[in-house]
Parts: C-alpha cells; sequence; structure tokens
C-alpha cells in the first residue's frame, strides 16, 4: 500500500472549517487507497500571538523557553486535527516531535534534524489510523523541545517522506504550485507543471515563499518527490523532483529579493587570506552574505564586493568597521538603495549567449546594472530598487517565461520515462550515522586550462554590458563565470569573465574593441588558470563551507582572484600552478561531507 505524507500550513488550518477540509482531504486519499501522515504547522497567526506574548513578559527570552512555548501551536493543531477526522468517522491520532521519534541537536530555534525513529509511526499506520504530526519541533538528546526554524514544518514533512519511504510529499499551501515567478509581482507568471530540485533550491533562495530551500535539501538528498498544490482546490499543482520541465528552455524561473544591500571593501591586499578575514567577521555576527564578487586585483590591491538583506547592513558595516585597518583596506561604500533580479534555469548551462540576453532586456527597459555574478545554472545582476519591478517583468518576458515551453513534460510523462523507487535501506543506514541533514557535497572539482579577461573602468550606464556580451557571443567565445563589481575609481565598475585558454587572444582583441567604444580605462588577461568549484547540497543552510573553503586556501597560501557563489556551488578562480594542491587541501577538509 502506497504513503503519502501530507503536509497543511498555517493558512490551511487557520480555522475550524478548513481544519475540517484539511481532515476530509486526508480521509480522502486513505479512502482512496493510501497510507497517511499529515504535517501540521501552527494555525493561521498563532505563531505571531505566542510571539507577542513572550515579548510582553520579557525583553530577553532564554531560548530553550521560546522553543518550548512555540511549540506549543502545532500541538493545537494537530489535537484539533485528530479530532476532526475522529469526528468525521475515520481514525487518527495525534503526536508531537518527540512522540513521533524526532532527534534534534539542541541549537534551539534552528535545530537540525539528527534521526527520526519510524517505529511508532509505522504501527500506528499498520492499525489504520491518519497519523497527525506536528512539525517543525522535535527533541534533543536531554529531551529538551526544540524548533527546527523557518520553514520547519515543509522541513518535516519532508524528513518524514524520505525516512518512511513516502511515495510523495504533499506540500498543501495558499497556492496552486510554483510559478516562473511571483504572481503577486507578475500576473503574467505562468504555473508550472515540474521544477527540478536544483532549480526550485535556486529560487527559494531568492526568496520564492513557496517553500524553504532546506526541506528542498532534503527531497534532492533522498529522491522524495515533493508535490505543491492548493489546500483549496484539486488542481494538479507543481512537482518538485530530479528533472526539469524542459530540456531546451534556458531559463524556467525568474525572481525579484528586492531588499537588499551592497558593501564594497576598496583596495584590499591581494593576498591569501583577505577574503577569509573579512567573511569570518561578518559570519561572528551571523548575517547571511549573498552576492559576492572578488573581482581581480590591480597593482597588488583588489576591491571584494557582496550583498545582505537590508536590515542586516548596520551590523555588517559595523563587522567591516572591526576589521579595515587590520586588513589595510582603502575604503569602504555602501549601498542600501538596491535590488537583485536573477533568472534561473538547469538549460542555461547547455547554451550560451543566455546572459547576453538577460543583460540586453535589462538594458531595452532602461534598467541599469551594477553588479553581476553568475553561476552553472543562476544569473544576477543588482538594479536600483526602484528600476526592481521593471528589470524582473523585462527579463520574464525576454526569456518567454509566460509561455509553456514547446518540449515541456508533465510528472506523468517524467516518471514513466524515468521511473523512481525510493531506497529506503541507504536512508536508514545515513540515519543510524546521525546524518540526515548533514552538509552533503558532491564533488569538488577543478577545471583546468582556462584564461581570464578584465575590463577596468566600465561606465556605469544602462546597456553597457548587454554590448559587451553580445560582442563577445558573436565572437563565437563560450564565457563561463562572469563577475562584474564596484570598481572604486571614479564611480566606474569593473567586469572579469573566464574563457577557455585557447580563446584568451580572441577575448582580449574583442575586450579591446569594447574598451574602445565605451571609452573603458584598461583591458587585462591572464592566462593559467583555474576554477575550483565546490558543489553539494545545502551549501546556504551550511554556512561553514565558505568560511572552511577561504580557511583552507588562505592557510595553504593560494591567492583567490575571482569569487561567485550559488546556492548549490562555490567558485574561486586561482592559479593553476596551485590547482592541484587546492583540491587536495579542501577534499582533507570536507572528507567527512564528501563520504
Amino acid at each position: 500500500m502506497s504513503l503519502i505524507v501530507q503536509k497543511f500550513g498555517g493558512t490551511s488550518v487557520a480555522d475550524p472549517e478548513k481544519i475540517r477540509a484539511a481532515a476530509r482531504r486526508a480521509i480522502r486519499a486513505q479512502k482512496q487507497g493510501h497510507r497517511v501522515v499529515m504535517v501540521v504547522s501552527a494555525m493561521g497567526k498563532q505563531t505571531d500571538e505566542l510571539l507577542r506574548l513572550a515579548s510582553a513578559v520579557s525583553e530577553k527570552p532564554p531560548a530553550r523557553e521560546m522553543d518550548m512555548l512555540l511549540s506549543t501551536g502545532e500541538q493545537t493543531s494537530v489535537a484539533l486535527v485528530a479530532m476532526a477526522i475522529d469526528d468525521l468517522g475515520s481514525k487518527a491520532v495525534s503526536l508531537t516531535g518527540g512522540q513521533f521519534g524526532m532527534k534534534t541537536d539542541n541549537s534551539y530555534s534552528k535545530a537540525r534534524i539528527r534521526s527520526i525513529d519510524t517505529g511508532r509511526i509505522e504501527r500506528l499506520l499498520d492499525e489504520g489510523n491518519i497519523v497527525v504530526a506536528a512539525g517543525f519541533q522535535g527533541i534533543d538528546d536531554d529531551l529538551n523541545i526544540t524548533t527546527l526554524g523557518r520553514g520547519g514544518s515543509d522541513t518535516t514533512a519532508v524528513a518524514l517522506a524520505a525516512v518512511l519511504g513516502a511515495d510523495a510529499c504533499e506540500i498543501n499551501t495558499d497556492v496552486d504550485g510554483v510559478y516562473t515567478t511571483d504572481p503577486r509581482l507578475l500576473p503574467e507568471a505562468r504555473r508550472v507543471d515540474v521544477i527540478s530540485y536544483d532549480e526550485m533550491l535556486e529560487l527559494a533562495s531568492l526568496g520564492a515563499g513557496v517553500m524553504h530551500s532546506r526541506s528542498i535539501e532534503f527531497a534532492k538528498k533522498f529522491d522524495v518527490p515533493i508535490h505543491v498544490r492548493s489546500s483549496f482546490s484539486d488542481r494538479d499543482g507543481t512537482m518538485i523532483v530530479a528533472q526539469a520541465e524542459s530540456e531546451n528552455a534556458p531559463v524556467s524561473g525568474a525572481a525579484l529579493t528586492k531588499d537588499e544591500a551592497r558593501i564594497t571593501v576598496l583596495g584590499v591586499p591581494d593576498v591569501p587570506g583577505i577574503s577569509q578575514t573579512i567573511f569570518s567577521a561578518i559570519a561572528k555576527r551571523k548575517v547571511a552574505v549573498d552576492m559576492v564578487v572578488q573581482n581581480v586585483g590591480a597593482e597588488g590591491r583588489a576591491d571584494v564586493s557582496f550583498t545582505v538583506p537590508g536590515d542586516e547592513l548596520k551590523l555588517t558595516l559595523e563587522a567591516i568597521e572591526g576589521i579595515k585597518e587590520r586588513i589595510g583596506a582603502s575604503g569602504l561604500t555602501h549601498d542600501a538603495n538596491v535590488s537583485k533580479v536573477s533568472v534561473v534555469g538547469l538549460g542555461m548551462a547547455r547554451q550560451k549567449s543566455v546572459a547576453a540576453r538577460m543583460f540586453r532586456a535589462l538594458a531595452d527597459a532602461g534598467v541599469n546594472i551594477h553588479m553581476i555574478t553568475t553561476s552553472e545554472i543562476k544569473i544576477s545582476a543588482l538594479v536600483p530598487r526602484d528600476e526592481a519591478s521593471e528589470a524582473l517583468r523585462a527579463v520574464h518576458q525576454a526569456f518567454g517565461l509566460h509561455e509553456r515551453p514547446a518540449d515541456a513534460k508533465t510528472w506523468a510523462e517524467i516518471q514513466a520515462a524515468t521511473g523512481r523507487e525510493a531506497d529506503v535501506e541507504d536512508v536508514v543506514s545515513r540515519l543510524q550515522n546521525d546524518a540526515l541533514e548533514a552538509l552533503t557535497l558532491t564533488d569538488i572539482s577543478i577545471l583546468e586550462g582556462q584564461a581570464r579577461v578584465t575590463l577596468d573602468g566600465v561606465p556605469d550606464r544602462v546597456g553597457v554590458a548587454a554590448d559587451m556580451f553580445e560582442e563577445i557571443g558573436r565572437a563565437g567565445i563560450f564565457v563561463d563565470m562572469i563577475v562584474q563589481g564596484y570598481d572604486g575609481v571614479d564611480g566606474s565598475t569593473s567586469v572579469s569573465f573566464t574563457i577557455d585558454e585557447g580563446d584568451l587572444d580572441a577575448g582580449l582583441k574583442v575586450a579591446q574593441s569594447i574598451c574602445d567604444h565605451h571609452s573603458m580605462r584598461d583591458v587585462r588577461g591572464a592566462s593559467g588558470i583555474t576554477k575550483l568549484s565546490v558543489s553539494g547540497i545545502g551549501l546556504r543552510s551550511h554556512t561553514q563551507v565558505g568560511t572552511v573553503l577561504f580557511e583552507q586556501l588562505a592557510g595553504a597560501k593560494i591567492n583567490v582572484e575571482m569569487i561567485a557563489t550559488s546556492e548549490l556551488q562555490v567558485n574561486v578562480v586561482i592559479n593553476s600552478s596551485r590547482g592541484d594542491d587546492a583540491k587536495a587541501c579542501l577534499q582533507a577538509a570536507f572528507a567527512e561531507a564528501l563520504g
């Protein structure tokens, strides 16, 4: 008999009528022959009310007591849902996280799952019950109640689906699936039938609110199909699986992260260890760094630019001010009025000129680009905040995201072609090693035979990036990494990109033409560089990856020339003479995560 995990968010159980509707949906699935586990969030705004109560009695509530308090929201919901199922004539048992065997570490408010004992759930299912499990919570080794943090109920649902070998995990929410962008921002956004784990991870990290990235990490790690659908209709929704909807479409979605702030540390010595010092100082303040651009240094100095959430700008500036003299920086600039527009798609890794197409769309819309960073499946551009909505509309239209690709496949078609069988024994073996939520790296690799071209003094005006990369595309040169950061000289920017070493002469010739046409300051190029990539699942939620990478390279006295980060990869450019050394030291540092 198949097993389905159904998760119901707070809006789906916000009042008695919605609780009974959720109960009926679970009963219907059971009558169709499925064993059913429900994972339920706190009702509506109940968590907000609990937070208000806590602040009313204490200016700084202890973390342990906050978890004790907040966990009661889910306990209320699961009891009411079980009562509704009983009243509708079916059997149900409600369980807290501790009661169904969710063991976590003791990091209050952001606990990580260590293991799940499924014995009690299995017994209750065998007895014909619908099991109603509290999301968001577990217990540590001392039986303290812990909570999982943002998106915790989604994480609970997918983790249970993984360990139970569920056929699918349904995320029942107030939207009817995943869209090509936020339909509240663009009414023409299209609901997609299928989206890949990797694409969804990138979109979730960019602020797509349908699901939290941590739950997608679980699904990717254990190959759990996720079905995102509306609690209030029977529409099919969206399947999140390993495959993309289309093999040929370069882009599957676009996202806007509106409240960003850009910080640039100017004129730091271009020597090993500087990046590690900067980002360690920020990490100590618990600030999440997003776009990171270290451009190629000139005259022994380099500029490091990065973005942080707008509400963490002040904290970040304090961290940098504390180390500015120690690292020998010549200055510090910031801009609090920027937003990030991004496009994501598995197809862009196989197609040329995707970046140029995006940049041209922004240029035609009159949107200026302040920073650029790319990965294999994502391109992000930092733009003025007052132009952000127009930027999103422009790139969405440029890639035809409102139209269904001609080769788009449904989940049924993908399933028929590939099949799927959960490897429950593999999941159980990893659980026995307390590794359910451990960092999982898929590869540490070096790409040799690369060259780098840098354009200095790039005018900070509309259309320049589009002109540059269209001309490079017309020359038949395939571009890999692109980074654009603040230059620190006369308000201009600096753009670097990597190409195959055999294309360096042609690349420099094109770059010189671009330089002359736009009155840029200089063109520089270098061969003998290597791209070092750390790839894996959960690079954003496991924030130590970047810190360890920079620490290891600094310890080995390996200088970093360029940096570009994403949800799935951290990429750095180094001198080829140190490529094997860099790979070896990172493999040693991450041996456990590599398995």
